[in-house]
């Protein structure tokens, strides 16, 4: 079993928001995942009747796709929730990986629905985010106030017990708060001392982020009163290969003070995405920069946030290598082997005590991780963990 660094702010001390953990029994081990379904929407999807986008991409071809587009392309799966009906909200992230080049991407939630049995996912349609009553401070991009992947990088997403959704945002970082549907229900939340370069509010200090590494993962809390964003990189001061885990109140509307340090395998690594199991423990995705034969670490750990015994530290247990899921019925048409080699792997949902979904960002057009040259499709797969999580059953609603 790894071991994790965990650190509590002292602020969380002199609050006592710190107590003795109670241990439960060891989890059971966890050996070679089982791929148990397998879809894909093909890359070259577009939301119908949606404006032009890409002209500031370049004219490519990028993978054999040349740009702008004439419409909005259904891509960039940045976080999931599961709706518990078959069907899935997918946000889509800031469309083509800056504000430069972001401006006529329209950030969107797509509802899809895959089906494992033909291994097709139809888009059943989805509404975009924007800012009609004015809530956030700076200017944006368009006057309509619909919100666009050069205002904001939306990474991650949850829905809670009202039906709004609450995502991370990578420039801010913030937590924005939407009702279900996509409407802004108040300012954009910042967390103290942390702040990327595309931060409005930066005023020529220095950042303490790297550029897109704000909150990638979003926890939900089973007890529906916290949220946990994630950053996905270093904050300046915290140890190389640590990122922030901050406890956020959502009935008191503000940041607790208590956070934790996930600690990566490898400094160069990134997260995808984060959920709950149960009030302490978590399912994050961990993976390196590479794709296809260059991708080597594709991984979904098990984390307990407790410091059970106030040495700093607490378990990291790998449940499941995505570059080696076994495939005994040979599903998507791949071999004995399965391998989700995609350089970016954002999106994960727990389905039962023991099966996850998992959904990769095809950036598109310019991830090719499956096919070389060839623009990655969104694939939506399913996969059986060797143990039981003995997840809170809050955790599957």
């Amino acid at each position: 079993m790894k071991r994790l660094s965990i650190m509590v702010t002292a602020a969380a001390l002199a609050l006592g928001l710190t107590s003795p953990a109670v241990a439960d029994p060891a989890p059971a081990g966890f050996g070679r995942a089982t791929l148990t379904g397998f879809a894909s929407l093909p890359a070259a999807t577009f939301v119908p009747g949606s404006e032009p986008s890409g002209s500031a991409i370049g004219a490519g071809p990028f993978n054999g796709v040349a740009a702008p587009f004439a419409g909005q392309p259904v891509q960039g799966f940045s976080g999931v929730v599961d709706r518990r009906d078959g069907t899935y909200d997918v946000l889509s992230d800031n469309g083509y990986g800056t504000k430069a080049n972001s401006a006529d991407f329209l950030l969107r939630v797509h509802r899809v629905e895959p089906d494992t049995r033909t291994g097709k996912v139809t888009v059943l349609g989805g509404f975009h985010l924007s800012d009609p009553d004015h809530h956030v401070p700076f200017p944006l991009t368009r006057a309509d106030r619909v919100l666009t992947g050069a205002d904001f990088d939306v990474e991650s997403i949850v829905r809670v017990a009202d039906g709004s959704y609450w995502t991370g945002d990578e420039f801010g970082p913030f937590l924005l708060h939407f009702s279900a549907t996509g409407r802004l229900l108040q300012a954009p939340v910042p967390l103290a001392g942390v702040r990327a370069p595309e931060n409005p509010f930066l005023d020529g200090a220095r950042p303490t982020l790297a550029s897109s590494k704000g909150f990638e993962g979003l926890v939900r809390g089973v007890d529906g009163r916290h949220l946990y964003p994630l950053t996905e990189g270093t904050v300046t001061g915290d140890t190389p290969g640590d990122l922030r885990f901050s406890e956020f109140d959502l009935r008191a509307g503000r940041y607790t003070g208590k956070r934790y340090a996930y600690r990566l395998e490898s400094a160069s690594n990134a997260i995808g995405d984060a959920i709950a199991v149960d009030r302490h423990r978590f399912l994050v995705v961990e993976r390196d920069g590479g794709q296809g034969e260059s991708a080597e670490f594709k991984r979904i750990y098990l984390v307990d946030i407790r410091d059970r015994d106030r040495d700093g530290l607490v378990d990291k247990t790998l449940v499941a290598d995505l570059l080696d899921l076994a495939n005994p019925r040979g599903l998507g048409g791949f071999g004995t082997t399965f391998r989700f080699p995609f350089q970016t792997i954002e999106d994960l949902a727990l389905l039962d005590d023991r099966t996850v979904a998992v959904l990769n960002d095809n950036n598109f057009p310019f991830s090719s991780g499956r096919t070389p040259g060839r623009p990655d499709d969104n694939e939506f797969i399913t996969v059986r963990l060797s143990a039981p999580l003995h997840a809170d059953r809050r955790a599957l609603r």
